[in-house]
């Protein structure tokens, strides 16, 4: 099957949401197309070089399809999007096109579990560790921690408001929790950053605590692979290797081994992050 292209300094996991703003003429001719259509367009890791036109560009040779949910057009012709990562593909070719963006012949990936015993034992393994990192990611007094580089929600939004593009962002979702009642969710913002919310604001941290202790894990061992590979705070190649593994047994195991490492380096206070206060939403029943 042929998509668009569109190469972003971040990688995609199934499951997760990505908040873009649309400005390049490019990019805004593809948002249209694939509205029109009703189809998706395909996110690549950009390896090497910055812009589509350079002939140093180097891309992932693997993907995912990102399915537009919500669209908000400017009267410049700029978008607001709300995407969610769908299936993975593995990048073909590159197909000559007259569009000014990128097109690939891709084939999507099957979803291989591995060895299903081992994978069940994993996720139980993966899961506890990754509320010990939850937890342990609040400043503790005295402390000045970094912005932690995901948007978390710790509760459901009815649906996204219509004025605010930075409450649009943060109304990003993950594709389904009506089933698995997930209570928290990530979305990689590339462009933005928040402000800065001191270290001491209780509702936030009080929040966050309610968070932890209501947060139900997904039992369902791909999608709780690809949540954690679209929330934990790793590099951009590591997250890649994540999204590539071949089967869900080995991205948990990977996950384990990279949540392993973060909680050691979190209980020694070397690394540290804190919530922006703007992301974490309150439920509307």
């Amino acid at each position: 099957m042929e998509v668009p292209l569109f190469p972003l300094h971040t990688v995609l996991c199934p499951g997760v949401a990505l908040p873009l703003h649309i400005f390049e003429p490019r990019y805004r001719e593809m948002t249209e197309r694939c509205l029109a259509e009703k189809s998706p367009f395909g996110v690549v890791l950009i390896r090497e070089g910055r812009e589509v036109g350079s002939s140093a560009l180097a891309i992932a040779a693997i993907g995912t399809l990102a399915e537009i949910r919500e669209a908000k057009r400017y009267d410049d012709g700029r978008f607001d999007l709300l995407a969610v990562g769908a299936q993975r593909f593995s990048v073909d070719r590159v197909v000559p096109s007259e569009e000014p963006y990128l097109v690939g012949e891709v084939s999507p990936l099957p979803e291989e579990i591995g060895d299903v015993v081992r994978a069940r034992g994993l996720t139980e393994r993966v899961s506890r560790r990754f509320i010990t990192y939850l937890e342990l990611m609040q400043p503790q007094e005295g402390e000045t921690p970094e912005e932690l580089d995901v948007q978390v929600e710790v509760d459901v939004i009815d649906e996204p408001p219509d004025d605010n593009p930075d409450e649009l962002r943060d109304a990003a979702l993950l594709e389904g929790a009506e089933e698995r009642t997930l209570e928290l969710s990530s979305a990689v913002s590339p462009s933005e950053e928040g402000p800065d919310i001191p270290v001491d604001d209780a509702e936030v941290r009080a929040r966050l605590d309610d968070a932890v202790r209501r947060l139900t894990i997904p039992d369902d061992p791909t999608v709780l692979s690809y949540l954690l590979s679209g929330i934990v705070q790793v590099e951009l190649p590591r997250r890649q290797a994540l999204l590539e593994a071949p089967t869900t047994e080995e991205r948990l195991e990977a996950l384990g081994e990279i949540l392993e490492r973060e909680i050691e380096l979190l209980r020694r206070r070397l690394r540290n992050y804190r919530l922006d206060g703007r992301l974490i939403a309150t439920r509307r029943n």
